[in-house]
């Protein structure tokens, strides 16, 4: 038996050194668990409840411990201006020094650690960086939010809120929800959630702010081309050309508003084009203008699709123009200056022609009311011998016997009275003179140098006589209106002009030039020649002949 003692003393010790080393493997360090860090900026002077959302779920409380800059054992003591009870954190009245970092250790076993971190930064009431998220807002009813950590620190101890603008209080607001109704630009500013609760019978106050930005509404509406307004522009090759393209995109669109030109469906980027674009009242209506300038039309342009591209916020329109060659005007003005020429030569011509006109179809458009004025005489001729040379007398003679009866008389078949000629003998010259002038249609005046004048005559009765022609001549003419008057002129009147002439003649002369006897043109004795003509025109349409024979008839 004493020989197997050691060899049993070896087996216990090694059995007690297995049972030693599997009672220490349970002694090793937990699995740690780290959530990330909150971060906090709170304002000096106010409290701070701070509860890690993890442990809302109801977990014991007493396997919670708060630490401060790592080491540092937060005080359970209600009393304690920093404390915990469980996972609740208090900050009852927040110092410059409460900054810095704190942590909460939750042992969840023997083997698991979770631990929460906290980063609070304590700054001086007003300090921008205490705000909350900024709200933006357009004109409408606005609803103001209170942030959460007033909202859970007010539900936590049934506290009440109040709310205030700008550091104004805002009277008879009591929820946590603020609605700013009517909203303007005037509307903006910072509004501030204040909760006021009890906490160990004392009264604590946690705040927080927002910047609450009211812009001007956004209404977008559907693109609205305003230009271009048709699908085709004339344009002049070889010259310059701008082409305009707006649209409409809403009330302050311009963040969402922009148009531009593509040529051929490419963005404008060649040499010889320039564009811009720009927006207008971006504030109120906004407008996307662009424009495109072609500082030299080619044949090619005329061949291209010009786009003009509007985009909006959720959609996009397109208007395309082509250009068109305008034509040419220089057909225009050629054609113009053939029909004016053309209309000045007829003019020019019809005047010149105008008596052959009017003696060509005369016998088609004869004057009806002449047949029945039962006259005899187509003209009463006038004319005075004396105070005349010699040429011009044998000159008068030759056109009153000859030329005026062989022409009017013979060819053109009318019938004179001509003084000196078919005056009847024993006759009452005077009233001769009276009865003719009444029995003829047209007193026919010829006019000769020193005709009309005063000088003495040859004969006293052939003077008379003369002169009697002439007044009463003169007195159907004028006063009764009863006769057309003929002037023919025989002879250049020298430079006393027709001064030596009546009144009453050179008034006549006035009106109506006389017709100037070209003795010495050749074919003045013919019937068609131009001065026959005039004189053809200024008689009747109808002789005294054939008036006649109408009237036996």
């Amino acid at each position: 038996m004493e020989t197997h003692q050691p060899l049993l003393f070896l087996f216990l010790s090694v059995f007690l050194f297995m049972v030693i080393t599997s009672g220490g493997a349970e002694t090793t360090e937990p699995e740690v668990f780290e959530q990330e860090d909150e971060h906090f900026h709170r304002a000096e002077g106010e409290a701070f409840y701070f509860v890690p959302w993890q442990f809302y779920k109801g977990i014991p409380t007493e396997n919670i411990t708060w630490y401060k800059n790592g080491s540092e054992e937060i005080s359970t003591n209600k009393e304690e201006l920093v404390h915990y009870e469980g996972g609740k954190l208090f900050f009852l009245n927040l110092k410059m020094e409460d900054s810095g970092h704190y942590m909460a250790r939750y042992r969840v076993s023997s083997e698991k650690l979770k631990i929460y971190h906290l980063q609070l930064k304590v700054l001086p009431k007003g300090d921008k960086d205490l705000l909350f998220v900024p709200l933006n807002k357009g004109y409408q009813n606005i609803k103001v939010g209170c942030p959460d950590l007033i909202k859970e620190t007010c539900k936590a101890f049934s506290g009440t809120y109040s709310w205030e603008k700008d550091n104004s209080p805002l009277p008879d607001k009591h929820f946590y929800v603020l609605w700013v109704e009517n909203a303007t630009t005037a509307s903006s500013g910072i509004y501030t959630c204040t909760c006021t609760w009890k906490y160990n019978q004392k009264e604590y106050v946690t705040s927080g702010s927002r910047r609450v930005n009211v812009k001007k509404p956004v209404v977008h509406q559907t693109l609205r081309f305003l230009a271009p307004t048709v699908n085709e522009q004339l344009a002049d090759q070889g010259s310059g050309i701008t082409l305009n393209c707006s649209a409409s995109c809403g009330m302050n669109a311009a963040p969402h508003c922009r148009a531009y030109w593509l040529i051929d469906g490419k963005p404008v980027n060649q040499s010889g084009y320039v564009h811009t674009s720009r927006i207008e009242n971006p504030t109120k209506n906004t407008t996307a203008i662009a424009v495109l300038t072609i500082q030299k039309v080619t044949a090619k342009d005329f061949h291209s699709k010009f786009t003009c591209r509007v985009i909006g916020q959720t959609t996009a329109k397109n208007t395309t123009l082509t250009l068109k060659a305008r034509e040419s005007i220089v057909p225009l003005i050629v054609g113009g200056l053939c029909v004016s020429l053309l209309c000045v030569i007829a003019a020019a011509l019809i005047k010149y022609f105008a008596i052959d006109l009017a003696l060509f179809f005369r016998p088609f458009f004869q004057q009806k009311h002449h047949n029945k004025d039962g006259r005899v005489y187509d003209a009463y001729v006038v004319y005075k011998m004396q105070d005349v040379d010699k040429a011009t007398e044998e000159a008068l003679c030759r056109f009153v016997t000859k030329s005026l009866p062989s022409v009017l008389e013979e060819k053109c078949g009318y019938r004179l009275f001509i003084h000196g000629r078919d005056d009847l003998p024993g006759e009452d010259r005077l009233e001769l003179v009276e009865d003719c002038m009444k029995q003829s249609r047209r007193l026919m005046v010829i006019l000769t140098p020193g005709s009309g004048s005063g000088s003495s005559p040859s004969s006293l009765e052939d003077s008379i006589i003369e002169g009697f022609d002439w007044q009463v001549g003169l007195h159907h003419a004028l006063v009764q209106s009863e006769m057309t008057v003929i002037l023919i002129q025989l002879g250049d009147m020298g430079q006393q002009g027709y001064t030596h002439l009546p009144p009453a003649l050179q008034h006549l002369i006035q009106k109506s030039a006389p017709i100037r006897w070209p003795k010495d043109a050749r074919g003045s004795s013919a019937h068609n020649s131009r001065f026959w003509k005039k004189v053809r025109y200024l008689m009747p349409a109808t002789p005294a002949k054939k008036q006649l024979q109408a009237l036996i008839v």
